[in-house]
């Protein structure tokens, strides 16, 4: 087992990222059981509210096994919940590591997401020492491929017919960015 992951607090000029807290549970619960922000994850809505304590312990476990951090994303003027972002599946080894977040349909459109990832990938390039980072996104998700885009992330494939989620079949791109490509344009 590797040592722990201490998850970290971050700030950008509009938000701050936090560990995922137990007094998240109601926004969280919130954010997942919607069909319409999840129509393109890689699994239903939730329909029960023991999703979330499961979601917890999951934050917890990225922590205590050193694989990974996921931050609570808030806008930083009132402390509203936006969503969240996480590195994971940290290898130390091949020095990798893949992206992820989910933000509430209120917080589409304004860039939070770009803000939010940028900073946590600062973060993990630095403190992790990264070479390279993965995301994938649903094929569909146009608004998603462009965050990723404009960090800097290299569409490098499509996963055809990866997720099956209440019998929709559909694909994936997988994203690479190298620790260079972010070096010379967010560092």
């Amino acid at each position: 087992m590797s040592p722990a992951l201490p998850t970290p607090r971050l700030e950008t000029e509009r938000l701050r990222l936090r560990p995922v807290a137990d007094a998240d549970a109601d926004a969280l619960f919130e954010l997942h059981s919607s069909p319409h922000v999840l129509r393109y994850w890689d699994s239903p809505p939730w329909t029960e509210r023991s999703r979330v304590d499961r979601f917890l312990r999951t934050c917890r476990a990225l922590e205590q096994e050193g694989t990974g951090v996921r931050l609570v994303v808030e806008r930083a003027s009132d402390g509203a919940f936006l969503g969240w972002c996480t590195v994971q599946e940290w290898n130390r080894e091949f020095r990798s590591a893949s992206l992820g977040y989910c933000l509430a349909e209120a917080a589409w459109g304004k860039g939070y997401a770009t803000e939010a990832a940028a900073a946590l990938l600062t973060w993990a390039f630095q403190e992790l020492d990264l070479h390279r980072v993965q995301a994938e996104v649903d094929t569909r998700n146009g608004a998603s491929a462009r965050v990723l885009e404009k960090l800097g992330f290299t569409r490098e494939g499509t996963l055809r017919e990866d997720c099956i989620v209440n019998g929709v079949v559909s694909d994936s791109w997988v994203y690479g960015l190298l620790r260079r490509e972010w070096a010379a344009g967010f560092s």
